[in-house]
């Protein structure tokens, strides 16, 4: 049996980290102005947002760089992940795997900053990338997302058993036709999951991207935290909730994907 001061102390954990997204929560259906009094309800707030063209339109750019993200992570995460997962001892093999897993204990500052000095020294050789904009935040957010795609497809196909592959390979099936008929689906449900998790990791993100944009590339993480600047406003604490509840349910996605299955 659990004891009491252990329950005390994860239940007052929770509330330390909850209670103040609660009251956030509870404060974008404020009809007060003032971002932190409460004036009665109402969804004033979530309406004004609707008529906000800076921000719809920086949202509507996190979107498209949170999906293009997500889509080249999983393809790049998902080669990786199946490499290392598939192929036993070869040359490289633990550089391949530090390299991959790189971005998963870097702070974020120095993996914006890197790739902000990548890309000016790319720009300078090649002239491209013509300076930054929402391109360079893709690239960046998919190198993020692509390490973690790469420990989803890794863990999944480490605990699941070859014997399937091995026996279409038995009964003739080439390595393509295996691959396509047998690996591929049951890497299926954590490639979902890897692109929903990259796709809300590049949505929040603020840190990298304030490194790698520019005018053209403005993501709503970087427009917000520059709002925060001059003052909180109500249209603040409703586009928060909005984003709690959409990384809420990519969350729950990537849980109901990643659930064990009874396979009789």
């Amino acid at each position: 049996m659990t004891p009491r001061w252990l329950r005390l102390a994860m239940g007052a954990g929770i509330a330390f980290l909850w209670l103040p997204v609660a009251l956030l929560v509870a404060y974008a259906f404020s009809a007060d102005p003032v971002p932190f009094r409460w004036g009665g309800f109402s969804t004033r707030w979530f309406a004004a947002l609707a008529a906000n063209d800076r921000l719809l339109e920086a949202a509507w750019l996190s979107l498209r760089v949170a999906a293009g993200a997500a889509s080249l992570a999983v393809l790049l995460g998902g080669a990786t992940g199946w490499v290392l997962a598939r192929h036993g001892p070869f040359a490289g093999r633990a550089a391949l795997g530090a390299l991959a897993g790189a971005p998963l204990v870097l702070p974020e500052v120095v993996t914006g900053l890197s790739l902000l000095l990548f890309f000016v020294a790319l720009e300078g050789a090649t002239g491209w990338p013509e300076g930054r904009g929402a391109l360079t935040v893709l690239l960046a957010h998919a190198t993020l997302g692509t390490a973690y795609v790469a420990v989803v497809i890794q863990s999944r196909l480490a605990s699941a058993e070859r014997d399937l592959e091995e026996a279409a390979r038995d009964l003739g099936a080439g390595p393509a036709t295996a691959f396509a008929t047998v690996t591929l689906p049951l890497m299926a449900p954590s490639l979902a999951a890897g692109w929903l998790l990259a796709f809300t990791l590049s949505l929040d993100d603020v840190v990298i991207a304030s490194f790698v944009s520019g005018p053209a590339g403005t993501t709503l993480p970087v427009a917000l935290f520059s709002m925060l600047r001059l003052g909180m406003t109500p249209e603040v604490n409703a586009l928060a909730t909005l984003l709690l509840a959409a990384a809420g349910i990519a969350l729950a996605l990537v849980g109901w994907l990643l659930r064990p299955r009874d396979r009789n």
